[in-house]
């Protein structure tokens, strides 16, 4: 079973994310999301492939990357939980806040 859930957060950023990409290719933000969720697909069987981010969150968070963007999740969580999707190039400050933001 390919179960997992978005916190709302998540589900924001990936709607952000969408509307983003779709200004310019509407196709393209189609498939960017696609593949985010199919990545995310991948680690529920799997939870522990992604990397530590200790510098970010003392969470027992884990961190995987799609083309620029960060998923950080929890793998212990049943269903499997995705914190939030991240642009890569945002400030670790800013993404250390947006995650204790998110708890």
């Amino acid at each position: 079973m390919n179960a997992f859930a978005l916190h709302p957060g998540a589900f924001d950023d990936l709607a952000v994310i969408r509307r983003d990409v779709a200004e310019d290719n509407p196709d393209a933000a189609d498939r960017l999301v696609l593949e985010i969720l199919n990545v995310i697909r991948t680690l529920v069987p799997f939870p522990h492939l992604g990397f530590q981010r200790p510098q970010l969150t003392s969470r027992p968070l884990r961190f995987t990357v799609v083309r620029e963007y960060v998923i950080a999740y929890a793998p212990d969580h049943k269903p499997l939980l995705v914190v939030a999707v991240i642009h890569g190039r945002r400030s670790p400050r800013v993404m250390a806040a947006l995650l204790r933001g998110r708890e």
